[in-house]
């Protein structure tokens, strides 16, 4: 598959990575925010299987489909109980930091761009020690409009003086993948999303990784 793939992605020298469940494994303490906050406010009516189709999009978005008075508030509640437990339940994909080296000694540019606060996303990098790759991180908070929308991949790529030509889209849900071609980018989905392999095939990536080193297969970069 990697040498039948590798054509798409000559050229590339910008790389955009999404950040939760892409970079650094944070659903468990995603789909554990969702549920203390659902059960604070609709105890009992809501799974771990229910709230998986919340991944991705900002809190707003979801919260706002489920009772528009109470957006805040419920915010207010799941950042909380994220923030109290984050360092416990985030944990590291095997082989990120090795490609993240890669890339970097390999002279790619790369910055993160996620539906995350900035703090919250800082928080994360720091504890997997990946903040040191980026000094480009667009977040939610630095945007009028969220992926899907092109606005936070250009941003991105105006501040690395990229090329959409030459760019890839990193990420594990649709946002990333439609954001990606919305800005007219590469895009590579990652088949360990939490929604499945056929779930992220669905919206016809460029390449789809099996993990993160695949990467630099695809790149023809030497790990």
């Amino acid at each position: 598959m990697v040498n039948k793939k590798i054509n798409e992605l000559q050229g590339i020298d910008t790389i955009l990575f999404d950040l939760d469940g892409t970079l650094i494994n944070t659903i468990d303490l995603i789909l554990d925010s969702f549920l203390h906050t659902m059960e604070t406010y609709y105890p009992g009516e809501y799974t771990r299987k229910d709230v998986i189709s919340f991944i991705g999009p900002p809190l707003s978005e979801t919260f706002i489909n489920l009772d528009p008075s109470k957006v805040e508030e419920m915010t207010k509640t799941y950042r909380a109980f994220n923030h109290e437990k984050h360092d416990e339940l985030v944990k590291e994909y095997e082989g990120v930091i090795e490609t993240l080296e890669a890339l970097e000694k390999n002279n790619y540019k790369m910055a993160i761009v996620t539906t995350k606060r900035r703090d919250t996303a800082m928080k994360g990098m720091k504890l997997m020690g990946m903040d040191k790759f980026f000094n480009v991180v667009i977040s939610l908070d630095e945007v009028v409009n969220y992926k899907p929308h092109p606005e936070p991949l250009e941003k991105a790529m105006k501040a690395l003086g990229a090329n959409p030509a030459n760019t890839l889209m990193v990420g594990d849900s649709k946002h990333d993948i439609l954001g990606g071609k919305n800005a007219g980018t590469k895009t590579a989905g990652v088949a360990w999303s939490i929604q499945g392999r056929e779930y992220m095939e669905s919206y016809e990536p460029d390449i789809l990784l099996e993990s993160m080193p695949d990467l630099l297969d695809y790149l023809g970069v030497s790990k």
